[in-house]
């Protein structure tokens, strides 16, 4: 499977050559680079393409690299149920640059992008109707990014008993936050709670 998934990352290049600035299989998965202002052409030809047919727009995802200059990449996942392949189609952007939007190529891509505007402050340019999708009317910022403060936003809830919404504020307890990343298994120099009960 890697080397079918390395010949077509090399067809996919050779197809678009301006468009891809790299591309790398790692873990049985393909991953190919792009250029932002290209991405309606590439997924078009990516759609359109004998060799490929990726007919499927599984999903539109952002991840946020602050320190970044170009912090935000927009991860696009497809399918080809013909060829029987994934890709994973990547490019940067920042908070100024929009993206052009894919909806006319992948209808599914409206709210896909809506989402990816909603968490993250992604603008997609030429998206038929951009607004919040998750969160609620006037929410101010964007929660899935790395610098989104922990307190101070509020929830909105349905309160039973007032029969009415209503407004908290939204406390996220630090401790649940702070990782160490060690494993337990493999020897952790802290107590971890329940490992009192071995003791004995």
């Amino acid at each position: 499977m890697s080397e079918a998934l390395k010949v077509l990352g090399e067809h996919i290049q050779a197809g678009r050559p301006t468009a891809v600035t790299g591309w790398t299989v790692t873990q049985g998965e393909l991953t190919v680079t792009i250029h932002r202002d290209q991405v309606e052409d590439v997924m078009t030809w990516l759609r359109d393409e004998p060799a490929c047919k990726f007919t499927t727009l599984v999903d539109i995802c952002g991840v946020d690299y602050p320190q970044r200059a170009e912090r935000f990449e927009v991860v696009y996942h497809l399918l080809s149920m013909h060829q029987n392949h994934r890709v994973r189609v990547k490019l940067s952007t920042d908070e100024e640059n929009p993206v052009p939007s894919i909806h006319h190529v992948y209808p599914v891509a409206d709210w896909f992008e809506r989402e990816a505007f909603d968490m993250y402050g992604i603008v997609f340019s030429g998206h038929p109707d951009l607004r919040r999708l998750l969160t609620d009317y006037g929410f101010e910022g964007y929660p899935l990014r790395k610098d989104f403060p922990l307190t101070g936003y509020v929830e909105v809830r349905w309160d039973e008993e007032q029969k009415r919404v209503v407004y908290e504020p939204v406390e996220l307890v630090q401790e649940y936050r702070d990782f160490d990343f060690m494993s337990p298994w493999e020897g952790a120099k802290y107590v971890i709670p329940g490992d009192e009960k071995a003791e004995g």
